[in-house]
C-alpha cells in the first residue's frame, strides 16, 4: 500500500454542463439530412408538401419518394382549409414564414389599405345614397301622415261628422269585444237564494233576499263562480262592481278624450288644431330636456323653498309639451313657497282664466302686499268696473303703489280720475307722474296751486318747474313770464343740490317743441337760454353752440336750433359763418320774412361779408324784388368797394333779367376802376355780354385784351378760338388753342377743343364747344343744338393731340373719354375698345369710364360689367345712373327709380342726371312723380354734364328757367348722340 493510497484525495470540482436539445433547434439554411455521410438528400411531404418539383402530378403519377392513394385524396381534400394558406393548407401546411413573406404581406396590405382609402368616399358617399333610398321608399308611418293631420285643422265640423264609421275587413279572427249589460233581478234573486243557502239559515236568505243587498259577482252562470262571504261581503263586491264599472268606462272616456294639451273634453275641432301646433322634436332636443329635467328635479329635491327652481322645471314641462305635469310642478312650488310672488304669477299662467282667478285669490290671501299678484288679478278680468274694483280693493292693502294709483285713474271717468288723483298724491307726494297727471286734469288755478304744492313736496324734480312754464305759456303769458320761471326753476334746483345737466334740458327744451297738442315755443327758448352756456368753456362756446344748433336741426328741432343760433349770434355777433348757417336754415325751415329780418340784421353786423350781402341780394331776387336786390347790391358797393363778388353778382342780376346794356354799363365800370379791372372774370363776362349782343369785333377785342392782361386765364383762349371757329377761321383757332396751351399746358378743356377742331377739320364749332364742356360742363361757350355730324377733318391729327395731352396730363378721365369719342365719331369701334381698356388699367377708379363702359358693353355683359364697377367705385354718381339705366331698359321700373334716385342725391350739380330721371318719371311715373323730379331739379340748379352744358348754353337756351332747360334735355336725349 502505498502513501497515495493511505491518503485521502479530495475530489476536484467539475465544471457545470448544460445540454442542448438538439432536435428542437431550428435546422440551418440549406441543411440536408445525411449529406456528410454520403447520403443522397431527400424531403417528405410532411416537410413541405411534395419532394420534387413535378408536385400534384408527381402524386398523380406516383413518383418514388412521394405518397400515393390515400395520401392523395388527403392533401387534395377541401375540407383542410386554413385562415391564412387558403384551401392549399394541405400543400403548403408545412411551409415556414419567414421574413420575406412578412414583408410581402405586409406590402400588399399597404396596398390594399391604400386602394380602400381610395374608395372609402365613394363607397361612403353610396351607403348614404343607398339609405337615403330606402328611407325615402320606406317612410315611418308617422312620416306618411303628417301632413295629413295638419291638414285635418282645415276640416269643418260638418264634413268631420259626416265621415263614416268603418267596418272590420282585417282577414284575422275578429277580438272578442267586452261587453256589459245590466244584471236581471232573476239572477240576483238566484244568486241570493244560492248564498242563503250556503249560510244555511233563513235569516241569511231574508238577508239575501233584501233589496238593499248586493251582489259580489254572478254564480251559477256561465261556469262562473265566486264564493259568498256573508251579507257584508255581498255589499262590498257589489260597491267593487260599480267601481270597476266606473273605471272601465273612464278609460273609454279618456282613450276617446283629446289629451294633447292636458284636456279632457271630446272637442274635434280644438283636437285638430292642437294636432296641428304639435311640435316635432329632435332626438338631441328631447336628451336636452331630459337633462335639464334631471338638473331641475335635483335641485328642487336639493332645496324644495327655491321658488326659482319650481319655476324652471314648470317651464321645462311646459316646453316639453307636459301642460298637466307643468301645473302640477307649480303647484307644489306654490305650497312650499307660498311667499314668493314670481311662483304665483306663474300658477297663474300656466292655469286657465278661471282657474288663474283663484289662484290668484290665494296668492294675495298670502301675500297682500304684492302690487304684481293684484296687477295680475285685475288684467284677468274683462271688464272694466271689475278691473276697477279689484284696483280699489288693491289699493286698500296699498295706498302707497304708484303703479296702482296710475292703473286706476286710466280706467276712471275725467271726474272720478281727479278725485282719484287728488287722493294719490297724498299717498304718493314723491310721485311726480301723479302731480302732473292732476294738474293736466285741474283748472289753470287750480293747476297752478297742484304745481305750487308739488314743488313744496318734490323740490328736486325739473319736471314741475318745465311743466309751470307750459302751463304759464298756454295762457297767454309772454316770452318774459317763461325766462322768468325757468330761471327760477334753475336757482332753486341748484340750490337743493340738483346737478343740471345741459344735454338734458335741451332734449326737455326739444321735447317742449314738439308737444301737443300746441308746441311751446316760448318754453322751448327760455331752456335753450338758461342752460346752453352752462358747463362749457369760453373758448368753446361758440364751436359747441353751432354743433349743438346743427344736431337739433338735423333732428327736426327747428325751434331749438333757431335759438341756439340766436344765442350763439347774440354772444359772437361778428362771426359771419354763424350768419350764414341761421340764414340757411331759416331759408328751409323759415318764411320769407324771417329770413330777411336775418340777413339784414347780417350784413349790419358784418358789412365786409361779401356772402351775406350776396345771399340777401339773391333772395330779394328770387322773391320778385328786383329794385330790393339792386338797393342791397349798392349798399354792398358802399361797403365792398373793391369786391369782384359783388361787381359780378350786380352783372349777373342785370344780365338775368334781360338787361343787357344794362349789364354792358356796369362791366364797363368795372373795367374803369382800378381794383375790378384786376380781376380776369370781369372781361370774361364782358365779352360773354358782347357774344350774346352779337358784337363778334367788340367780343374779339376784349378776349385779345383780357389774353394781354391775364396771359395765364385759360378761358380767354378758349373763348377766342370757339369764336374763330365759329366765324370760319380754323387756322385763327388752331393758333388761338395753341398760344393757350403753351400758356396753359394744363387745361383740359383747350386740350378737348384743339382735338376736336382738328377732327372737325374746320366745322362744327358748337360741337367743339360742347367737347371742351366735357363731363364737369366748364365751358363758357353755347353750342348749338345741330346733331354732330361725321367727322371730315384729321382724326390722326386729333388722336396724336389727345395723347401729347395725356402724356402732359397723366391720370386724367376726361383725356381718356375724349379719345373714345373721337374713335366712336371715327367709327373705330374696335379702337374704341381698346382705348376704354387701357383708360380703365390707367384710371381704375374713374365714374364716367366706367360708366362708358357699361354703355358700350354687350348687352348680355352689361350686368357683369356693372357689377365691376360697382365693386371699384359705389357711390360714383356716373356709375350709379348707368346702372340705373340698366334696370329701365329691363322694365324694372322700382329699381331704376331707386337707383336714379340714388345718383341724383350723391351729386345735384349733374343736369344730364336729372333729365335721364325725368325722361324715366315721364314714360313710367305718375304726373306727380313727374313734378316732384322736376321740383327738386329746381332746387339743386345743375350746372354740370355733358349734355346739360350743351343746352344751358346755347345761345337759343339764354336765360331760361331751370325746368325749361331740364325738358329741352330730356328732348336732346332723344335728338343728339353723346358730344
Amino acid at each position: 500500500m502505498t502513501r497515495e493510497d493511505t491518503l485521502p484525495t479530495r475530489p476536484m470540482p467539475k465544471a457545470p454542463t448544460t445540454k442542448v436539445d438538439f432536435n428542437s433547434l431550428k435546422a440551418p439554411a440549406g441543411y440536408v439530412p445525411g449529406l456528410g455521410r454520403g447520403a443522397a438528400g431527400f424531403t417528405t411531404r410532411s416537410d413541405i408538401g411534395p419532394a420534387r418539383a413535378g408536385g400534384l402530378d408527381a402524386l398523380k403519377a406516383g413518383a418514388p419518394g412521394s405518397k400515393a392513394g390515400g395520401d392523395e385524396e388527403s392533401a387534395l381534400d377541401d375540407t383542410k382549409f386554413d385562415e391564412f394558406m387558403g384551401n392549399d393548407a394541405g400543400v403548403f401546411a408545412t411551409g415556414e414564414y419567414d421574413e420575406d413573406d412578412k414583408e410581402a404581406d405586409a406590402v400588399w396590405e399597404s396596398v390594399d389599405n391604400f386602394m380602400d382609402e381610395r374608395r372609402r368616399e365613394a363607397r361612403e358617399k353610396r351607403l348614404k345614397e343607398e339609405l337615403e333610398r330606402y328611407r325615402a321608399e320606406n317612410p315611418k308611418i308617422t312620416e306618411q301622415f303628417a301632413d295629413l293631420k295638419r291638414k285635418l285643422a282645415d276640416v269643418s265640423v260638418d264634413e268631420w261628422e259626416a265621415i263614416p264609421d268603418i267596418g272590420d275587413y282585417t282577414l284575422k279572427k275578429p277580438r272578442r269585444m267586452e261587453r256589459f249589460a245590466p244584471v236581471p233581478d232573476s239572477l240576483l234573486a238566484r244568486a241570493a237564494a244560492d248564498a242563503a243557502a250556503a249560510t244555511g239559515g233563513a235569516a241569511g236568505s231574508a238577508r239575501a233576499l233584501d233589496p238593499n243587498s248586493g251582489l259580489a259577482s254572478v254564480g251559477g252562470l256561465g261556469g262562473l263562480a265566486t264564493p259568498m262571504g256573508g251579507a257584508a261581503s255581498t255589499v262590498s263586491d257589489l260597491t267593487a262592481i260599480g267601481t270597476g264599472r266606473g273605471t272601465v268606462l273612464g278609460l273609454k272616456l279618456d282613450r276617446m278624450a283629446d289629451s294633447v294639451s292636458g284636456q279632457t273634453v271630446v272637442d274635434p275641432k280644438g283636437y285638430l288644431t292642437d294636432l296641428k301646433s304639435i311640435k316635432i322634436s329632435t332626438d338631441a332636443e328631447i336628451s336636452d330636456i331630459k337633462k335639464a329635467r334631471h338638473l331641475l328635479k335635483s335641485v328642487i329635491q336639493t332645496n324644495p323653498r327655491h321658488a326659482p327652481g319650481w319655476i324652471a322645471a314648470a317651464r321645462l314641462e311646459e316646453v316639453a309639451g307636459k301642460v298637466a305635469d307643468a301645473r302640477k310642478l307649480v303647484m307644489q312650488g306654490c305650497e312650499l313657497c307660498p311667499n314668493s310672488e314670481d311662483i304665483w304669477l306663474e300658477a297663474a299662467r300656466l292655469q286657465t282664466p278661471e282657474n288663474a282667478k283663484a289662484l290668484l285669490a290665494r296668492g294675495v290671501a298670502q301675500l297682500p302686499e304684492s302690487t304684481k299678484l293684484w296687477m295680475a288679478a285685475a288684467k284677468l278680468e274683462t271688464d272694466d268696473t271689475a278691473k276697477a274694483r279689484v284696483l280699489r280693493k288693491a289699493l286698500e292693502r296699498i295706498p302707497t303703489s304708484v303703479r296702482l294709483w296710475k292703473a286706476a285713474v286710466e280706467l276712471a271717468e275725467e271726474d272720478d280720475a281727479r278725485i282719484l288723483l287728488s287722493r294719490a298724491v297724498e299717498c304718493c307726494p314723491q310721485a311726480v307722474e301723479l302731480w302732473l297727471a292732476l294738474a293736466r286734469l285741474e283748472t289753470y288755478d287750480n293747476a297752478r296751486k297742484v304745481l305750487n304744492n308739488a314743488r313744496k313736496a318734490v323740490p328736486t324734480e325739473p319736471a314741475i318747474w318745465i311743466t309751470a312754464a307750459k302751463l304759464e305759456e298756454a295762457n297767454g303769458a309772454d316770452q318774459a313770464q317763461v325766462d322768468k320761471i325757468v330761471g327760477r326753476a334753475i336757482k332753486s334746483l341748484s340750490t337743493n343740490g340738483v346737478v343740471i345737466h345741459r344735454d338734458a334740458w335741451i332734449k326737455e327744451a326739444e321735447n317742449a317743441e314738439r308737444s301737443q297738442p300746441a308746441p311751446h315755443t316760448a318754453t322751448c327758448r327760455a331752456i335753450v337760454r338758461s342752460v346752453c352756456g352752462l358747463g362749457v368753456d369760453a373758448a368753446d362756446l361758440e364751436a359747441t353752440l353751432v354743433a349743438d344748433a346743427e344736431e337739433a336741426g338735423k333732428r327736426g328741432s327747428v325751434e331749438t336750433a333757431r335759438a341756439l343760433y340766436a344765442q350763439a349770434l347774440a354772444s359772437f355777433p361778428s362771426q359771419a359763418h354763424i350768419w350764414r348757417q341761421a340764414a340757411q336754415l331759416e331759408k328751409a325751415h323759415g318764411s320769407r320774412a324771417q329770413l330777411d329780418e336775418l340777413l339784414r340784421r347780417a350784413v349790419q353786423f358784418c358789412p365786409q361779408a361779401e356772402v351775406l350781402w350776396l345771399m340777401a341780394a339773391k333772395e330779394a331776387w328770387l322773391g320778385g324784388d328786383v329794385d330790393g336786390a339792386r338797393a342791397i347790391l349798392a349798399r354792398a358797393f358802399a361797403a365792398n368797394p373793391d369786391s369782384e363778388q359783388i361787381w359780378l353778382a350786380a352783372f349777373k342780376l342785370e344780365f338775368e333779367n334781360n338787361e343787357p346794356e344794362r349789364a354792358r354799363a356796369l362791366l364797363a365800370k368795372a373795367r374803369e376802376n382800378e381794383a375790378a379791372s384786376s380781376y380776369p372774370r370781369v372781361w370774361m363776362k364782358s365779352a360773354i355780354v358782347e357774344r350774346e349782343l352779337g358784337d363778334t369785333a367788340r367780343e374779339k377785342s376784349l378776349l385779345e385784351e383780357g389774353i394781354r392782361r391775364f396771359p395765364a386765364f385759360e378761358k380767354f383762349y378758349l373763348m377766342l378760338g370757339q369764336l374763330e371757329q365759329r366765324a370760319g377761321n380754323t387756322d385763327a383757332a388752331r393758333a388761338a388753342f395753341r398760344n393757350g396751351l403753351a400758356r396753359c399746358p394744363n387745361s383740359i378743356p383747350l386740350w378737348r377743343s384743339a382735338a376736336r377742331l382738328e377732327e372737325e377739320g374746320g366745322g362744327g364749332g358748337a360741337a367743339a364747344g360742347a367737347a371742351a364742356a366735357g363731363p364737369s360742363g366748364t365751358s363758357t361757350t353755347p353750342a348749338t343744338a345741330t346733331p354732330a355730324a361725321a367727322p371730315s377733318g384729321n382724326v390722326a391729327r386729333a388722336r396724336a393731340l389727345l395723347e401729347q395731352a395725356r402724356l402732359r396730363n397723366p391720370h386724367t378721365p376726361e383725356l381718356w373719354l375724349a379719345a373714345i369719342r373721337t374713335e366712336q365719331r371715327a367709327g373705330n369701334e374696335k379702337a374704341a375698345d381698346s382705348v376704354l381698356a387701357k383708360a380703365l388699367q390707367d384710371c381704375p377708379t374713374s365714374g364716367i369710364l366706367w360708366a362708358e363702359a357699361i354703355s358700350l358693353a354687350p348687352r348680355p355683359a352689361r350686368r357683369t360689367k356693372a357689377t365691376d364697377a360697382l365693386k371699384r367705385c359705389d357711390n360714383d354718381p356716373h356709375v350709379v345712373a348707368a346702372v340705373a339705366q340698366l334696370f329701365w331698359a329691363d322694365r324694372k321700373v322700382d329699381k331704376a327709380r331707386s337707383w336714379f334716385n340714388r345718383a341724383v342725391t350723391l351729386n345735384p350739380d349733374i343736369g344730364d342726371h336729372w333729365a335721364l330721371y325725368y325722361k324715366f318719371e315721364c314714360q313710367f311715373g305718375s304726373p306727380e312723380q313727374q313734378a316732384q323730379v322736376s321740383q327738386r331739379c329746381v332746387t339743386a340748379e345743375p350746372h354740370h354734364g355733358e349734355r346739360w352744358c350743351r343746352v344751358s348754353k346755347d345761345v337759343r337756351n339764354a336765360h331760361q328757367p331751370v325746368e325749361v332747360l331740364l325738358r329741352r334735355c330730356v328732348a336732346d336725349l332723344d335728338a343728339l348722340p353723346p358730344p
